[in-house]
């Protein structure tokens, strides 16, 4: 089982003018921009399992997810 395979990362996503942009906040530099929700949601997944791979490849620490998102009333 791959690393990744038994984490589940927070991850933002965000609106852009015509895009849609997401990151994740324990795994610095880890993006990801597409046209639409779906596809950003399958591009950041991609983009995690690329990012823990080059961090295993370096032999860097791969960080434990530690964010958490809410929403809350306002």
């Amino acid at each position: 089982m791959k690393v990744w395979e038994a984490m589940l990362y927070a991850v933002v996503i965000e609106s852009a003018a015509e895009t849609y942009s997401a990151y994740v906040p324990d795994l610095p530099g880890c993006v990801a921009t597409a046209p639409t929700i779906d596809a950003v949601e399958e591009h950041i997944r991609e983009a995690i399992r690329f990012h823990i791979e080059g961090l295993e490849a370096d032999g860097l620490p791969v960080p434990a997810p530690s964010s958490l998102a809410k929403y809350v009333d306002a």
